[in-house]
């Protein structure tokens, strides 16, 4: 599962780095992007790639409301081709998920413990993510979710599950190829990509934000956002 990431590269690196054709919003640092909250993705035009703005957690077309979405931050890479949330995205929705680490718990003495999953090479990374519209409600609502799969030998240590995480070779295939050569790429990456360490427990809290959030304190860290 990955139910929180971060994204802090600067916004001309991502637009050089996915060739980004459309779509330049200036993005701001993210260190603590959550479910349901907005975060870019890269999708495919027929003017090239476009980046653009989303919130997490897929709605389905023929969903009667917005709540799905709290079960569908997660898309299981093994049953994705089947579920009626996720089958016609797999087909004509594919998105790569911008990130530059993302974060598991893992229960230690004193409390749940989280580490952060980054590139050794510190470059952003791309999930493979599928996206949706959603008509039903007052404006329409694009959103999009993350495909897991297993772990890696690196991040078993902490989680049986994690995101496909797709080399920039395999972009093309996963954003326009059929089903079945995309359904193929949604295997673990290789661990010695990956590198891996503690953060702060303040992580948490959604409502806590910025760079604090990767050190890991001595004693529990105030909210960022007290009440």
């Amino acid at each position: 599962m990955c139910g929180r990431y971060k994204v802090t590269t600067p916004t001309g690196v991502i637009i050089e780095n996915f060739q980004i054709r459309q779509g330049r919003p200036n993005l701001e640092a993210r260190y603590n992007i959550a479910p349901t909250q907005i975060a870019p993705i890269v999708r495919q035009t027929p003017n090239g790639r476009q980046l653009a703005m989303m919130r997490w957690g897929l709605i389905p077309s023929w969903a009667k409301d917005s709540k799905i979405a709290f079960s569908t931050i997660n898309a299981r890479a093994e049953t994705v081709h089947e579920k009626p949330a996720f089958r016609d995205a797999l087909k004509h929705r594919r998105c790569l998920v911008i990130a530059d680490g993302y974060y598991e718990w893992k229960t230690e003495k004193g409390g749940k413990q989280p580490y952060l999953f980054a590139c050794k090479d510190d470059q952003p990374m791309a999930f493979a993510g599928l996206w949706e519209r959603w008509e039903r409600g007052p404006e329409p609502v694009d959103s999009f979710t993350i495909v897991v799969t297993e772990s890696n030998a690196l991040t078993q240590q902490i989680h049986d599950r994690m995101p496909v995480i797709l080399a920039p070779e395999r972009y093309d295939a996963w954003l326009s190829a059929d089903a079945a050569e995309a359904t193929a790429l949604l295997r673990p990456c290789a661990e010695d990509l990956l590198s891996m360490r503690p953060v702060s427990r303040a992580l948490g809290n959604v409502r806590n934000e910025g760079p604090a959030l990767l050190d890991v304190e001595e004693s529990p860290m105030p909210s960022l956002f007290p009440s």
